[in-house]
């Protein structure tokens, strides 16, 4: 899959005009651009808030260090593949706190699984009441079919299935502690989902995907591309189709070659379009990226105080001893 794909960047690459493509951002306002990267991180800033919903109940009480994680690993994804980043996020905030990894790796799951419940729910909307190109408008049966799957499981981890727990294993080999790592993981996942949460949580991501739809659209305009908001989200739901799986760092190429053959559709150019893709990723990726990576060097060695420790329970767990650190 992954020669499939290069060759196809490479092909596509070769078809562009790159002197059609300077000029479109060349001749791009700053002021609109800036106002594009300003709505771009406050989309991020939203992710941090939705995942420190899920963070609170497992002993993360810190929304800066939510935001901090957040912007640490978008920008790691920026320069990695197959969003390495949100590994990353749970070293971080795991380090940062001892809260145990598998109680943060569930967090980063639920919150991951809002990123894409919120592509679902505009996907469908899309494909019900706009008129898109034939390779997403054929995507509305599969876009139902995946709505319908994701509240099951959504309705399945607020009932708090007993079942949902891996068998415990005897010894101490690794398939001992997989397990075990296992069962807090589930454990943990099943005790933060609640209909409360759930519900904060679809709202902050349809509104993170609009403040997207908004930064694609000001590029385009700063841009002078004439393209309709319709054509925007359509582009939007093209670039984003294999978020869960990166090909290449930060998608580059990928997701050039995606927003031009959409925007063709159109009737746009394809050379001005890959101008304005590239624009696009500029924008997102500098700026996180130096924000980003600001954030990173210190979280790795960032220790909680001792206070905090206390706050490491789940409701039903025995609190933990306290633990006094002897400074040598």
């Amino acid at each position: 899959m992954l020669v499939v794909i290069l060759a196809a960047l490479v092909l596509f690459a070769r078809t562009v005009n790159w002197t059609v493509a300077w000029r479109a951002i060349r001749a791009t306002s700053p002021g609109l651009l800036a106002a594009a990267a300003i709505v771009n991180l406050l989309s991020i800033a939203l992710k941090g808030v939705r995942w420190w919903i899920f963070l609170r109940p497992v002993g993360v009480p810190s929304l800066w260090l939510a935001m901090r994680a957040t912007f640490a690993g978008a920008a790691l994804n920026n320069i990695l593949v197959a969003n390495s980043g949100e590994a990353a996020r749970v070293i971080f905030v795991a380090r940062a706190t001892h809260v145990s990894s598998e109680k943060v790796l569930a967090t980063v799951a639920l919150e991951r699984l809002f990123e894409i419940v919120g592509y679902v729910v505009l996907l469908t909307l899309a494909v019900s009441f706009l008129a898109l190109p034939p390779n997403l408008d054929d995507f509305r049966p599969v876009s139902m079919i995946a709505l319908v799957a994701i509240v099951a499981l959504l309705l399945y981890l607020i009932r708090h299935p007993e079942d949902a727990e891996l068998p415990a294993v005897a010894g101490e080999g690794l398939l001992h502690r997989v397990k075990h790592y296992g069962r807090g993981f589930l454990r943990t996942l099943t005790a933060i989902s609640t209909p409360g949460r759930f519900g904060a949580a679809l709202a902050l991501s349809v509104f993170v995907w609009a403040l997207q739809v908004a930064t694609y659209h000001l590029t385009a305009r700063a841009a002078h591309f004439e393209i309709s908001v319709v054509g925007t989200i359509a582009a939007l739901l093209a670039v984003n189709l294999g978020f869960l799986v990166r090909a290449t760092p930060g998608n580059v190429g990928v997701f050039q070659m995606m927003y031009a053959v959409t925007a063709t559709g159109f009737g746009l150019d394809k050379d001005a379009a890959t101008g304005v893709a590239l624009l696009i990723q500029i924008q997102q990726v500098v700026p996180v990226m130096v924000l980003g990576l600001l954030a990173a060097p210190k979280m790795l060695f960032e220790r909680r105080r001792d206070t905090m420790r206390r706050d490491n329970v789940l409701p039903g767990e025995p609190a933990p001893p306290k633990i006094t650190e002897v400074e040598g």
